[in-house]
């Protein structure tokens, strides 16, 4: 490669990288997630606007593109960024994929994800009416708990997932979710069927469906906390 081609290639990568940082300032971003550990934390910011929410997520899944930022992606079929409207008044957000979410890419399809969509249906939405989410992107080994530092360079693209989607409450299914979304350390069984606070935003701990599967027992309270969560939207 002569220099002058060097230069070439040089001055087309800053052109594109100016074009993707005006774009994402005209969606409402104040920062692009920069694809390398260590970088700063997402804050809250205002939102983006609602007509251009679905191009905001699409920029979000852009910038992770192949992401290979921890050791998850290692034993990955599929990133499973997430799915649902882009204007849901709810979120749900678990801790990662499984093996079915893996191999389709989208979160919660196996036996618990039919589970949750029950769980939805009888809330009076569709899985196409809120969004899912879980704390990392892709599957961790014999479905084991995220560790720190896989949740430490993942948990960004959650948290601007919820700053594009604004949602009216979130729900976090099982202590995994809501210990690494609000940073504490807090047992579900404690905390469940109460309001917390994201930044503003209402949270709703409650059981993982997948150990609903395991204790039937426990899906009568999980009801209860949905019908909290339907309250708040006025949807009881």
């Amino acid at each position: 490669m002569t220099d002058q081609t060097k230069q070439e290639a040089v001055m087309d990568a800053a052109g594109d990288v100016r074009n993707l940082l005006e774009y994402a300032a005209s969606l409402g971003f104040e920062e692009v997630p920069c694809g390398q550990a260590g970088c700063a934390k997402a804050s809250p910011r205002s939102a983006v606007a609602p007509e251009d929410r679905a191009k905001a997520l699409e920029l979000l899944r852009g910038e992770m593109g192949d992401c290979k930022l921890c050791k998850l992606s290692q034993g990955r079929t599929n990133i499973v960024f997430g799915a649902g409207s882009p204007d849901a008044e709810i979120m749900f957000i678990g801790e990662g994929p499984g093996r079915d979410e893996d191999r389709q890419g989208i979160p919660f399809v196996g036996r618990a994800g039919k589970l949750l969509t029950k769980i939805i249906e009888a809330m009076g939405y569709t899985r196409e009416d809120v969004y899912i989410a879980n704390i990392v992107k892709c599957r961790p080994p014999e479905n084991r708990n995220p560790e720190p530092d896989e949740v430490e360079v993942c948990i960004d693209f959650l948290i601007r997932q919820v700053e594009i989607i604004q949602p009216k409450v979130m729900v976090c299914l099982g202590s995994v979710a809501v210990r690494n979304l609000l940073g504490q350390e807090l047992k579900i069984s404690k905390v469940r069927g109460n309001f917390l606070d994201w930044h503003g935003t209402p949270v709703m701990p409650t059981y993982h469906p997948a150990f609903l599967l395991r204790n039937s027992n426990m899906k009568k309270p999980v009801w209860e906390d949905m019908q909290k969560v339907m309250k708040l939207l006025k949807k009881s």
